[in-house]
């Protein structure tokens, strides 16, 4: 069977418009003093992907318009709905506020794997993701109602926080997207 790759005008793909006005996802990615604008780019894009509601930039983590952004996020940093906060507490302080389920994914005592997490049926989640080397704040998992880890079998303690983003958002929602089919059936 030979497969003939898809042009993208065949991908039925939304509108910067059409986007901001579809049902989003229950689902927030708060960036907890992320570092890199490539990460950054890549969250947008990856965020995109999965039409969630929102992203949180936090501490050190940059802003939209730039241009270093803009190279990995190819415009989905303009698509995606993001708000700054100078203190990542803060961004989970209103979240709760606003109802959402606080997940941190960091590697911490009493984690639950991440094959083994499942969203709550008719919540919405924040997933908050650390710097690329510290790691998720202490404070920040101390204010988080439960943690995830993604189990590892190699020589490194994490994987890119880019990466780990589109494994947990892949895993958490995936079973969402399955029953609800609500992303093709919104659009």
């Amino acid at each position: 069977m030979q497969h003939r790759k898809l042009l993208n005008e065949e991908l039925n793909r939304l509108s910067t418009e059409e986007y901001r006005e579809a049902e989003k996802l229950p689902v927030v990615v708060v960036l907890d003093n992320v570092r890199s604008l490539n990460n950054i780019g890549s969250v947008f894009r990856t965020g995109d992907a999965f039409r969630i509601a929102k992203i949180c930039l936090c501490g050190i983590t940059a802003t939209p318009p730039h241009r270093e952004i803009h190279k990995t996020a190819l415009g989905a940093e303009e698509s995606v709905e993001w708000q700054y906060f100078e203190e990542t507490t803060d961004a989970v302080r209103e979240l709760k506020e606003e109802g959402f389920t606080i997940v941190a994914v960091e590697q911490v005592e009493g984690s639950v794997s991440l094959e083994r997490f499942s969203l709550v049926a008719g919540r919405k989640h924040a997933f908050v993701f650390g710097n690329e080397v510290k790691g998720v704040q202490q404070e920040v998992v101390d204010l988080s109602d439960c943690c995830v880890e993604l189990p590892q079998f190699g020589t490194k303690h994490s994987f890119n926080v880019a990466v780990t983003v589109g494994i947990v958002l892949w895993q958490a929602l995936s079973p969402l997207i399955r029953e609800k089919d609500q992303l093709v059936a919104s659009k």
